[in-house]
């Protein structure tokens, strides 16, 4: 059926998040910060699940703020400015 989304197996979601904190890890490392599509509540909640541990992993904070309504942008702090109201500070 189109337009239905199947959730994730339990490993899926352990694997999708794992290739996130290489991958959104690896950008942030390069520049300061990614971005990344999130057009679903699960979308932005594994970002900020990967953001927060990030944070736990470098000892430095990193913060998702929602760009617009499909895009959610990860910053390590003392990157570029954030909004006054991010979607989640991890």
């Amino acid at each position: 059926m189109e337009g239905t989304v199947t959730p994730l197996t339990e490993e899926e979601e352990q694997r999708f998040r794992a290739m996130l904190f290489s991958e959104l890890g690896n950008k942030i490392a390069d520049q300061g910060w990614a971005r990344f599509p999130a057009y679903t509540p699960e979308d932005r909640s594994r970002l900020v699940a990967v953001a927060r541990r990030l944070t736990t992993y470098w000892g430095r904070h990193v913060f998702v703020e929602a760009e617009d309504q499909a895009r959610v942008r990860l910053c390590l702090a003392g990157y570029g400015a954030l909004s006054q109201s991010p979607i989640a500070r991890s």
